[in-house]
């Protein structure tokens, strides 16, 4: 009567062999075949280990060449008619056209575009409030969806044949409409779920005859305020779907069901998920209204985390409601464990004590092993991994590595007023244009610069021990001149140093702050082929020495152009890292902005006049639910102001911020009080930018005019076009032009190519506004 299952598994492979097969196949090394067969094997390794782990089904859907989001886009038919598609190209050259666009080119290439003028990528944002990046399908009044199923279904003969029992995991209809967007003026994309349904009913039928025994429909905006439309959309999804004879497991995570519990319990579905983690005062009463002929799986794992589970406490839990049930009970972690490593054991970069704390998708794998056991009655045949489950909990709990007493005085002293400026901004914006005297219009980028092979084979040799501290130096000091010199000649006005020296934007400050931890193989896929490897927060936060200073300084020195000291804000510290879950997230944001307080005080001291401080999370970080949101964001903007608040009026603080939506939070992000912020606008055309005019943001603000993301290098018409978009709302007064996030991801060549656009855009809106005034 128990049963043990996952929502879904990290795909890049315990070496992250998808991403070296998708970048050398995007590089026109390994043939499309070759990229399937790797896929093949990682999907028949990871589903071994479910079904070695005693999993009762294996989680089949769940694997994408670059987004899962995506995927249903072609299952559905329902690729945008932008993109031109000929019927020419393969299946897998229209995905990754949709999802990286097309460089201009006279024929089809490898990537599969028709288009000599290239075409843009599918918009990118975050799914929900994690650090995934997903694929935004685009909806209008003429999308048409119509099954192309194949691919899915080798899938289940692949499982069926390794042997396993297959349960397919999808995102649900109502929400891959909801997480879409209209493309038309006045078109609600609602409207299109009787064209979709269809769609699915084949697909359920399908899967059925193939003997597909459960399929798990994600439902996650169940977590989410929803609109009785939605709410209505769903009761009329599930009555079509749950009478089609294909048992169906709905899935929600990530945030309590609140108003929409009644709702979850009462759709006309075989089995229910529910996050136990997130929302676990819910898990009794959807144990009490959940009808009982319904099966019930209980999120009780932190799938976004990678703490060992208590797992004492998470049996107690678990026998109430099995008790509840009748017996009847599935077990899985809280959501896909995309979110966290492949694995953890014998991690060779963390120390015997830590590693004991820590669990990767193997090791929870486990852990469902160990809870099903003890469920089934013999918890006698587990004793030993219970036992060294409380010894780790209680090692952790004592460990004076945790806490730092320095640290907490600190807090206790802090200013009611550290967290303010000198003056207001209109003061603060005269005295730095009298210091930077900037153009109108200043160009600028976000802060990164290609990682060329060069700058990660000296990186990795100085982690090594293969270089001298001065030789590797000495290596950096020529990449950042690189740097500077190809910024002069492109004429750009506000340089960056290019951080050829930063491994990854948490990363390399975490590696510098006390508190953090880090693993050697504890990657996470951030968005199609780039992976991140999130620090471990496992203490109080501080910062024994500057971490940036020297670096910025020695760029200042080669230019008399302003140079930009670039740090990442606390709660995007915050958010990408495994943070500690035994003090409030606030606590441990505000730890952080004392430290990085501490820097933007000391690159102020050494003659740095612009410091920008990233914070591209802070929106991912906002609860999903309305009703949390003013707690989080006083904390969470506070956290910034500490972090930026202790510099001169003539001192220019920028920040950073990318790929979420914006527009329904702008007044905290006003709040922040940032004299610049720079933001990705160019997927969207525009569209977040609109909020930002209507809501009359005070500060100065530079819309991204081109995807960085993207291979494809548009023309200085297109990004004089956006920036007149970005003018029709914004004073031009207050207008940076610059990229819409950092370049490491890119080649010299189109980022020169690109940079040089951009210049001339500037130029040319400079010419024009000079001819109007």
């Amino acid at each position: 009567m128990i049963k043990t299952h996952i929502l879904g598994f990290p795909r890049m492979g315990q070496h992250r062999e998808l991403k070296t097969a998708l970048e050398r196949h995007w590089r026109g090394e390994l043939p499309a075949a070759a990229l399937e067969a790797q896929a093949a094997a990682l999907r028949a390794r990871h589903w071994a280990l479910q079904r070695d782990a005693g999993l009762d089904h294996v989680t089949v859907g769940d694997f994408a060449l670059y987004d899962h989001v995506a995927q249903l886009i072609q299952l559905f038919g329902c690729e945008p008619a932008r993109f031109g598609f000929t019927g020419q190209e393969t299946a897998l050259q229209r995905y990754f056209t949709m999802a990286r666009g097309a460089a201009a080119h006279d024929a089809p290439c490898s990537c599969g575009s028709p288009h000599g003028d290239g075409v843009p990528a599918l918009e990118m944002t975050k799914w929900f409030d994690t650090n995934y990046h997903y694929l935004v399908p685009e909806f209008d009044a003429a999308t048409e969806f119509s099954l192309h199923a194949d691919r899915l279904l080798a899938e289940v003969d692949e499982a069926i044949a390794l042997p396993a029992s297959p349960k397919v995991a999808l995102l649900g209809p109502v929400s891959f409409l909801f997480l879409g967007k209209s493309k038309q003026d006045g078109f609600d994309r609602l409207a299109l779920l009787k064209r979709l349904l269809p769609a699915y009913e084949q697909l359920l039928t399908r899967l059925a005859a193939r003997g597909v025994t459960w399929v798990q429909l994600d439902e996650p905006i169940l977590g989410l305020d929803l609109s009785p439309p939605w709410q209505d959309a769903l009761r009329q999804a599930y009555a079509r779907l749950g009478v089609v004879g294909q048992p169906l497991l709905l899935a929600t995570y990530f945030s309590p069901l609140a108003d929409n519990l009644d709702l979850a319990c009462e759709l006309p579905v075989a089995g229910l998920h529910v996050d136990a983690v997130r929302a676990p005062a819910e898990l009794l009463p959807v144990a009490q209204r959940l009808p009982r002929d319904r099966e019930l799986s209980v999120g009780i794992l932190d799938g976004r985390n990678i703490w060992r589970s208590d797992l004492d406490a998470a049996l107690a839990t678990l026998r109430q409601v099995q008790q509840l049930r009748g017996g009847r009970l599935w077990v899985a972690p809280s959501c896909s464990l995309l979110h966290v490593p492949f694995s953890l054991r014998h991690d060779a970069a963390v120390d015997t004590e830590l590693q004991s704390w820590l669990a990767g998708a193997v090791e929870k794998l486990d852990e469902l092993r160990v809870l099903k056991r003890a469920l089934w009655g013999d918890e006698a045949g587990v004793s030993r991994e219970l036992a060294e489950a409380r010894v780790a909990r209680a090692t952790r709990i004592s460990s004076r590595r945790v806490r730092n007493a320095a640290v907490a005085a600190r807090l206790r002293a802090l200013p009611a007023d550290a967290d303010q400026r000198r003056s207001p901004f209109p003061s603060r914006q005269a005295a730095q244009r009298q210091r930077l005297r900037l153009p109108t219009f200043p160009t600028t980028t976000i802060g990164s610069f290609p990682q060329t092979p060069e700058i990660r084979a000296a990186r990795a040799a100085f982690k090594r021990g293969e270089l001298s501290e001065v030789v590797y130096r000495d290596a950096m000091h020529r990449e950042i001149e690189l740097a500077v010199r190809k910024q002069e000649a492109l004429g750009l006005d506000v340089l960056v140093h290019g951080e050829a020296e930063r491994n990854d934007m948490v990363e390399y400050f975490g590696e510098q702050l006390a508190g953090f931890a880090f693993t050697a193989n504890g990657w996470v896929q951030s968005y199609g082929s780039r992976c991140v490897k999130p620090p471990v927060l496992f203490g109080d936060v501080s910062r024994p020495k500057a971490m940036t200073v020297d670096w910025t300084v020695f760029a200042q020195s080669l230019t008399p152009k302003p140079m930009k000291g670039m740090l990442t804000g606390p709660i995007t510290i915050l958010q990408w890292s495994f943070v500690r879950d035994d003090q409030p997230r606030a606590d441990t944001a505000l730890q952080i902005a004392l430290a990085i307080r501490d820097e933007v005080a000391d690159l102020e001291a050494a003659g740095i006049a612009v410091i920008q401080i990233d914070e591209p999370a802070i929106r991912e970080g906002l609860p999903l639910r309305r009703a949390a949101w003013s707690d989080y964001l006083a904390w969470a903007t506070r956290a910034f102001r500490v972090a930026a608040s202790p510099v001169r009026d003539d001192t220019q603080i920028h920040t950073h911020m990318c790929y979420s939506e914006f527009n329904d939070i702008l007044p905290d992000i006003a709040a922040m009080d940032a004299d610049v912020i720079t933001i990705e606008t160019s997927r969207s055309d525009m569209e977040l930018l609109r909020g930002f005019g209507d809501f009359r943001y005070p500060n100065e603000i530079g819309p991204g005019v081109y995807d960085i993301h993207s291979p494809r290098v548009p023309d200085t018409a297109e990004m004089l076009r956006l920036l007149k978009k970005a003018a029709e709302v914004i004073p031009p007064a207050l207008l940076w032009v610059n990229p819409d996030c950092g370049l490491k991801t890119r080649g010299w060549v189109e980022t020169e190519a690109a940079l040089a656009r951009m210049v001339a855009a500037a130029r040319e809106l400079r010419r024009e506004e000079a001819r109007v005034g």
